[in-house]
């Protein structure tokens, strides 16, 4: 587990399973996670057993993201993706739900995820790709020093047309996350 703040990062459990089942299947969430139908429980569940292959494997890991309060509760999931050693680099994406928005738990835990990925994995670089219409990751990203560094012009498909994406990078000075 990862800790940090009020915040703990953790592996997928096989309990996660009804939650994954409402979050991945909320059609408002597709546009940002690249879904294009409906997820089954059957599905979900081999992805969590699938969860336990390693990093190196799958080239992605996902994390849930708990809030330890009066109770702990799960806010949201935090994801690295594109994973490329080689490279040292992948991409990084964040949802929180939302019942949890505006209270500061994304911001806590992509600090937590990002000293992790810098600090443990040796990434040299985290990206994040966000639609120029999500200012409220657009603000959080750049919070987090990462940089628009590109406009992938017209790149996402919506129902009424299509729009940018903007690419958002942060380096490694090789001391964390700064």
């Amino acid at each position: 587990m990862i800790e940090a703040e009020g915040i703990v990062l953790r592996a997928l459990e096989p309990e996660d399973v009804e939650l994954l089942y409402d979050w991945e299947n909320n059609m408002k969430l597709w546009a940002v996670s690249n879904t294009l139908a409906p997820f089954s429980r059957y599905q979900l569940k081999k992805y969590i057993e699938s969860s336990e292959l390693n990093l190196f494997q799958t080239k992605q890991l996902r994390l849930m993201i708990d809030v330890k309060e009066d109770k702990t509760f799960t806010a949201g999931m935090v994801d690295l993706f594109d994973f490329d050693p080689f490279h040292s680099r992948g991409g990084i994406g964040i949802v929180i739900h939302s019942s949890f928005r505006g209270k500061g738990y994304a911001k806590r835990a992509l600090a937590a995820f990002m000293d992790y990925c810098f600090g443990y994995l040796h990434l040299h670089q985290l990206y994040a790709n966000i639609t120029v219409d999500n200012t409220t990751s657009i603000s959080l990203f750049k919070s987090a020093g990462f940089e628009l560094t590109g406009t992938k012009k017209e790149w996402r498909k919506t129902v009424s047309g299509y729009i940018d994406e903007l690419f958002f990078q942060k380096i490694n000075s090789g001391n964390g996350r700064s």
